[in-house]
């Protein structure tokens, strides 16, 4: 009889042990689970903020790229048939923890590429962009600007870019940028938009319909356009990333917190 009493202890008190542990599992888990609704609270107030001064900074450029835009649909520029060299730029920038943003414009720039890139080159805005597509188009890669992202984009940033590309030596008929286009906090489009040699203006349809143009005119005006789809560009990319790298950083601090936490508790057990 106590032999077999003394066979039930060990039994008992180690039921009695997962119980408790089991109990402090979950006590450690309702703990976690009320910093992440504090933490996640101080997020949408930082968020919000940061929403409203990036959307506020974002509305005056996006005229640039429209207007701009507009002129090369109603004027039927097209590029140049006996150019079929072609200049892409990859708009990203010099910051990670942004998710597949910077992913998803090389993305789009290898898929079309993938057939024939012997007659394109690209042109870098940021390091990310740079770090993916060298990977696999680094012959393709004619130049790169860095410095990109730290501070807020202006059009002086654009107009220095722009002269970077013209200034290039390399002869295109067409060109593109390709960047993400910002929709709502959580979500944007990876799209391009076309630009063009001065020849190619020149050279359009319906171009006869605007008055006073002569060869300096149009360089001008190439030269305007082009800062101008760089300036949009970048502030839509700006208030992705800003976004993207709070809410993506805040996470970052969640885990690690849980992680913490758990081995805390581990080693306590």
């Amino acid at each position: 009889m106590f032999r077999r009493a003394t066979l039930l202890v060990p039994h008992n008190g180690q039921q009695q042990v997962r119980g408790m542990a089991t109990l402090k599992a979950i006590a450690m888990r309702l703990k976690s689970v009320k910093n992440i609704q504090k933490i996640t609270q101080s997020m949408k107030m930082v968020s919000a903020a940061k929403y409203a001064r990036a959307e506020k900074e974002l509305k005056p450029a996006r005229p640039y790229g429209a207007g701009t835009a507009a002129f090369y649909e109603k004027a039927e520029v097209k590029p140049e048939e006996e150019k079929p060299k072609r200049l892409i730029v990859a708009c990203s920038s010099d910051r990670g923890l942004c998710g597949a943003i910077h992913s998803n414009v090389c993305k789009h720039i290898k898929a079309e590429l993938l057939a024939d890139a012997s007659n394109a080159a690209i042109v870098c805005i940021g390091d990310k962009s740079r770090a993916q597509l060298a990977r696999v188009l680094s012959q393709n890669i004619i130049a790169q600007v860095g410095e990109v992202g730290r501070k807020p984009s202006t059009f002086e940033d654009a107009s220095r870019i722009a002269t970077f590309i013209l200034n290039s030596g390399y002869d295109f008929g067409s060109g593109k940028l390709v960047y993400n286009r910002f929709r709502t906090v959580v979500s944007y489009d990876t799209l391009e938009l076309p630009f063009y040699s001065a020849s190619s203006i020149t050279n359009a349809e319906k171009i006869s319909v605007y008055d006073s143009l002569d060869a300096d005119v149009i360089q001008s005006y190439m030269e305007y356009s082009l800062a101008s789809l760089l300036f949009y560009a970048l502030k839509e990319g700006e208030m992705i990333d800003k976004l993207t790298l709070t809410y993506n950083r805040t996470r970052q601090s969640v885990i690690t917190g849980e992680l913490i936490e758990i081995i805390s508790g581990a080693a306590a057990v």
